[in-house]
């Protein structure tokens, strides 16, 4: 089995910022890459930020330079660094791993942690 668990959101003004984690443990025999996608009350799922195993990164449009995503292979977690947020940015945010297994890939969630911008 495979988990992730997020930590880090809650309730920010605009302007100000938050930081997000993401811990992968369980039988990994390697990470391909990971990521954050958002979900915002009555929409979609959505692309905000990725990162590969080689440190390459990309991002949503509308991240606009305000998000940093990184990564530290020794502890399999992931962060993402939100600044300048806004109210439109709320949302939960979860976390999503590609897994090497042994038994082959799989794609992992995490049972999401909630985004909160006042305005």
């Amino acid at each position: 089995q495979v988990q992730l668990v997020e930590s880090g959101g809650g309730l920010v003004q605009a302007g100000g910022s938050l930081r997000l984690s993401c811990a992968a443990s369980g039988s990994i025999f390697s990470i391909n890459g990971m990521g954050w996608y958002r979900q915002a009350p009555g929409k979609r799922r959505e692309f905000v930020a990725h990162i590969t195993s080689g440190r390459g990164t990309n991002y949503a449009d509308f991240v606009e330079g305000r998000f940093t995503i990184s990564g530290d292979n020794a502890k399999k977690t992931v962060y993402l660094e939100m600044n300048s947020l806004k109210p439109e940015n709320t949302g939960v945010y979860y976390c999503h791993a590609a897994i090497g297994t042994r038994i082959g890939a799989l794609d992992a969630w995490g049972q999401g942690t909630l985004v909160t911008v006042s305005s």
